[in-house]
């Protein structure tokens, strides 16, 4: 697994992937970036404002999607069946439908203790989410 990078301008980049992300996203309300390794909310945009104790939770819950107990043993049983001994990880992206949004959570190719959190309204066209979020993502590769 890549060690995280602070040079400087990591969160430079970091600020302009969000900014990238909330203006580019379809039907964007609220993008932000979650580093694993430390279970932080590294920046984040929204049109609104929420409890600072949420923000807390989306990184934590994001951990959790990608990296809980659970999938991490997962992961472990099928790379030991395959023979892969990669740091990689299975999940990279994953997509949440909520009442009245819809989330994509993409974990970065580079960094993969880094995601991406896009949260669009629930009418966004997912093709168009996928495609947008990718795009803008790989343009960072942080």
């Amino acid at each position: 697994m890549a060690t995280k990078r602070m040079t400087p301008g990591f969160s430079d980049q970091v600020m302009g992937l969000v900014k990238s992300l909330r203006t580019d996203a379809p039907d964007c309300v609220a993008a932000g970036v979650v580093d694993m390794s430390t279970g932080m909310l590294l920046s984040y945009e929204t049109v609104d404002n929420h409890p600072p104790e949420v923000l807390d939770l989306l990184a934590g819950a994001t951990l959790d999607l990608f990296q809980g107990r659970t999938v991490v043993m997962i992961e472990d049983v099928f790379k030991e069946r395959r023979g892969i001994s990669s740091d990689n990880h299975f999940f990279q992206e994953i997509l949440v439908n909520s009442e009245n949004l819809t989330h994509l959570f993409v974990r970065l190719t580079e960094q993969q203790d880094v995601v991406a959190v896009v949260v669009c309204r629930k009418s966004v066209n997912v093709g168009m989410l996928f495609a947008q979020v990718r795009r803008v993502v790989r343009e960072y590769s942080l």
